[in-house]
């Protein structure tokens, strides 16, 4: 991997498309690229039919004349094997390899995405083209990685083709060796859906009301996300025969159904993003009222660094976001590209790649701007670009560093999936998510996103003085044990409402709650319930200080180890209790029995001493991101008006050199990234 994520620089890329311009341009894009520090191109990704017009028939043609310019360059390339967009002539012969919806309905050529990835025919034929391409050009110096696909589950993360049900059939055989052992997992004695057969047994498929077996959801998800990993696994063994040692395999993506750090360990090098903070920007969505706008893609970048601490950005925005079949967005505004750039970098990113080079002239993506419009002229977003490559160069140090938090919000993938298919759930989870995440940007507290995930944990607990694990419903013995060795050695964790309510298949338990995690966190919840949309505002007093539930209440009866420091204060429930601490050892747990509000999670931050662990350094307003790596304080302003900050004692401008010291002012769409280990 010397040639990308090397912990020693920052380097920039940009999305490439050859085959959609005279090959005339070539020589002169590529020089303009270099010109403007960019030293990386993916290409390849949707050229399938490129390699194999036809079936078997395979031409290497367009990609040798391409490569061999590459070649006479400093140019690295990125190549991205074409299995995202099967072509016309496999989807006519073979439609048994194209996804369909709920109902049957089959996903056509003209779009992309629109395989499965449990066809035989398909998983055979993307094993063919991959090893055609890797053999021909895997040894070539110009390639210095490779890319998976191109953003596996995006847009589709659900499949029900017949081949899925089928794969289906052997997933769920090889999980339950019994159709009574599946029986009793999915609890299909209720409304009468006892299977007798494997064969009766399929993908969730479209009923009268809407409702599919939640047992079953869950084990679907997790199916999907097996699926997709074999499917690449394919792809990365074979790579992995042909690639020269250094070179690096990844894949672009984030999406759902899918065990991410499970897929990263197990085919790639690496992860890469593809970041579109304007999302969060665009006409005709309604007003962010927590103010965050754009800010919000820090909460994406934080959960791919989950998944890789140091990642690549394998398409970062350049221009408007926009399909054919979208309402018009605007560009972002002078500032705003750097901006995205460094909010990328600052939470661990160390590869920067571009989307696009040149917008495309024709196509669903024609108004996706690019770096320069179709004509090519040189306009403000390519100085821009290459105004950022500079800074990149003057901020290397960074690359080596870690980002630093001593709080983090843990998660598993059985609850992710299992929010998908339980309303309640992902009611609950979803409000506490998003107020966690607000707060812990508006008062400027570092934070991580740790996983559970298939085989393992993402990052080891004890770096962390404060953990939150809003509402773990389900929770596995193996589980316990580890966070009860965080919390003997000192760890805080905490807890919502609904924890420990059910099983690994999503079944409730039988057990008092808060189930598996009673003994831990040392609390007996006697009752629970929504609360009702049009009461007056519940209130929790702890020790004095008014908290305001949100969404529900678990009435915990005082009956556990833990001691009750939170009654609720309000409504016929006052006087139940509502927060409990257990402490156990070095640490101790708090069980929180309601969704977390903003004002929940500050008085937890405030209470527990890690709200706003760098106050000593700069004084930030609200609307100003702080990230930091290492030594590095990144101070990132997504307002278009300029703001002050305050810096306590004197620290370095890695950029300009220049101490920083006092009332400073920072430009709208501004950014500061600073030494605290040394003034100027």
């Amino acid at each position: 991997m010397q040639y990308l994520i090397n912990g020693e620089k920052l380097t920039a890329g940009v999305c490439y498309y050859p085959e959609h311009w005279p090959e005339s341009l070539w020589k002169e894009d590529i020089g303009r690229m270099l010109s403007h520090g960019i030293r990386f191109i993916r290409i390849g990704e949707f050229a399938w039919s490129l390699v194999e017009p036809r079936e078997g028939e395979f031409n290497h043609d367009f990609f040798d004349r391409f490569l061999g310019l590459v070649r006479e360059t400093e140019m690295k390339v990125i190549f991205g094997t074409p299995t995202a967009t099967p072509p016309a002539w496999l989807t006519e012969k073979y439609p048994e390899v194209l996804n369909a919806d709920i109902r049957g309905n089959i996903f056509r050529h003209g779009s992309r995405r629109h395989y499965n990835y449990n066809s035989p025919v398909y998983r055979r034929k993307c094993a063919e083209i991959t090893e055609v391409i890797a053999a021909r050009y895997a040894k070539w110096e110009c390639i210095a990685g490779w890319q998976l696909d191109n953003e596996l589950n995006c847009e589709v993360s659900n499949f029900y083709s017949e081949a899925d049900s089928a794969a289906f059939r052997t997933w769920l055989r090889d999980r339950y060796q019994t159709t009574d052992a599946l029986n009793e997992a999915w609890g299909t004695v209720f409304w009468n859906q006892t299977y007798t057969s494997w064969s009766e047994v399929y993908v969730p498929r479209y009923t009268c009301n809407g409702a599919n077996n939640p047992h079953q959801m869950l084990d679907y998800y997790r199916f999907i996300s097996d699926s997709c990993r074999s499917f690449a696994q394919i792809q990365s063994e074979i790579i992995r025969k042909y690639k020269k040692d250094d070179d690096f395999i990844t894949t672009n993506g984030l999406f759902g159904h899918l065990d991410n750090h499970a897929f990263r360990r197990q085919s790639l090098s690496f992860f890469t993003y593809d970041s579109y903070p304007n999302f969060s920007n665009q006409t005709g969505k309604p007003v962010d009222e927590n103010g965050l706008r754009d800010r919000w893609w820090s909460r994406k970048l934080a959960e791919t660094r989950s998944v890789s601490p140091h990642f690549g950005i394998m398409e970062q925005q350049t221009g408007a976001n926009g399909w054919n079949i979208w309402p018009g967005v605007p560009n972002p505004r002078p500032g705003q590209i750097t901006l995205w750039a460094m909010q990328s970098v600052a939470h661990g990113a160390d590869f920067i790649s571009f989307f696009r080079w040149r917008t495309a002239a024709f196509g669903t993506e024609m108004y996706w701007n690019g770096i320069l419009d179709p004509s090519g002229r040189d306009n403000e977003r390519l100085a821009e670009v290459g105004a950022f490559t500079e800074i990149l160069t003057k901020i290397s140090c960074v690359a080596k560093e870690h980002c630093l938090a001593d709080v983090a919000i843990l998660k598993d993938y059985d609850n992710v999936f299992d929010s998908e298919a339980d309303a309640w759930h992902s009611q609950i989870e979803q409000a506490s998510m998003d107020s966690l995440f607000t707060v812990l940007q508006k008062t400027h507290t570092p934070f991580d996103y740790v996983y559970f995930y298939e085989g393992g944990i993402s990052a080891n607990l004890h770096s962390y003085r404060v953990i939150f694990y809003p509402h773990p419903l389900i929770v596995t013995p193996e589980r316990i044990r580890v966070l009860e060795q965080y919390v003997k050695q000192g760890g805080i964790l905490i807890l919502g409402a609904r924890a420990g309510c059910k099983d690994h298949t999503g079944r409730c338990v039988t057990k008092r709650l808060p189930g598996l995690f009673a003994g831990l966190a040392g609390a007996d919840v006697k009752e629970y319930s929504f609360l009702q949309p049009d009461q007056p505002e519940v209130l929790i007093d702890w020790d004095g200080e008014k908290i305001p539930a949100a969404l529900f209440a678990d009435r915990l009866s005082g009956e556990g180890a833990g001691d009750i420091t939170g009654r609720y204060v309000s409504d016929y429930f006052a006087g139940d209790g509502a927060i409990s601490v257990n402490r156990c050892a070095d640490g101790c747990v708090y069980y929180y029995g309601s969704a977390f509000s903003d004002a929940a999670v500050e008085a937890f931050l405030r209470r527990l001493g890690v709200k706003e662990p760098y106050a000593d350094v700069v004084t930030v307003p609200e609307s100003v991101e702080l990230a930091v790596r290492g030594p590095y304080l990144f101070l990132l302003n997504y307002r278009r008006d300029a703001c002050s900050l305050h810096f306590h004692r004197p620290v370095t401008d890695l950029i300009s050199g220049a101490e920083l010291s006092g009332e400073t002012a920072l430009a709208g769409y501004g950014f500061i990234v600073a030494d605290m280990s040394r003034p100027a």
